[in-house]
């Protein structure tokens, strides 16, 4: 039951997303202004009022934090390995990378508070806040060093700071820290507001997930994207727990960890690969895939640490 308590509500959207567009009652035009309101207003919205009400942060979450920071950088690592072991072409290099240690956001928000309620969402929201930058330079770094463009070191931090600056999560993210340590509460008018907002944010964002899915490009990039989600759903989470481990993580921490190990590949990689020319076919696929067996991974999670 804990499965089909935490995991089918939010597959459910998604299929009810894939469904919609399917029979025409969504389109391009709907998810596309779909994904803008949810990725420019509501979602930072959602994380700034999280995070903004939660506590400040402390040794658990600090454990939460480091733990991910070395799980992901370890697996980085083992991507670029991999870039070299299954001779993976420069055109792919980026977008492969990228599905190895990137995450869907809506996803894990969606899981986690079902899951393990406001306490885990606001515990995610400051570990996305601190991960997501870091994320941000590794994909940015590794799609720069594979385009074949000649470009210069501050060119190179011109293009990183852009993609963090303009991030509008890591925006409400770090706003969400500096009022939980200035203020720590909302008035109650405000409280409210946001909670409506949170409301729309997570069922649009999944159904924009389901609406994005498309299995045309799958069979041609089946075996490297398979690659990339054995490293994203099996490698990351092993690593991740090994380092929650090492860091003495706290209950609440080592579980929003483990959820977030296992959630799939964010569609965000689309968006860069296509600015710093990478495979965006490779790209989809390699989101499809994930989100499609993240159930697994997800399910494994709740079963042995839910």
């Amino acid at each position: 039951m804990i499965i089909l308590n935490n995991l089918f509500p939010v597959f459910a959207l998604i299929g009810l997303g894939a469904l919609l567009k399917q029979i025409h009652l969504t389109g391009e035009a709907f998810l596309r202004a779909s994904d803008r309101l949810v990725y420019f207003i509501f979602f930072p919205a959602m994380l700034f009022w999280k995070i903004g009400s939660a506590p400040a942060i402390d040794k658990s979450a600090a454990s939460l934090i480091g733990a991910a920071v070395c799980a992901v950088l370890t697996v980085y690592l083992i991507s670029a390995i991999c870039l070299k072991l299954f001779g993976i072409s420069s055109f792919v290099a980026g977008s492969f990378s990228q599905s190895c240690y990137r995450f869907n956001t809506y996803a894990g928000m969606a899981v986690i508070l079902n899951a393990l309620g406001e306490t885990g969402v606001a515990r995610f929201g400051i570990l996305i806040g601190f991960i997501i930058p870091i994320i941000n330079v590794l994909a940015v770094s590794t799609l720069i060093w594979h385009s074949g463009r000649s470009i210069d070191t501050r060119e190179r931090i011109r293009i990183t700071l852009r993609a963090l600056i303009s991030n509008p999560l890591i925006i409400g993210c770090l706003a969400g820290m500096a009022y939980a340590q200035a203020i720590g509460e909302f008035p109650v008018f405000l409280d409210n507001t946001f909670r409506l907002a949170a409301m729309v944010a997570l069922p649009l964002a999944l159904l924009s997930i389901g609406g994005t899915l498309t299995l045309k490009t799958l069979t041609v990039h089946l075996n490297q994207a398979m690659i990339g989600v054995i490293v994203k759903l099996l490698f990351l989470p092993l690593v991740g727990y090994f380092f929650l481990r090492v860091f003495g993580a706290s209950s609440l921490s080592f579980h929003v960890g483990m959820l977030f190990f296992a959630l799939p590949t964010s569609p965000a990689i689309i968006v860069l690969s296509s600015q710093l020319n990478s495979d965006t076919e490779f790209a989809s696929a390699a989101i499809v895939l994930s989100t499609l067996l993240s159930f697994f991974s997800m399910s494994a999670v709740l079963m042995m640490f839910g």
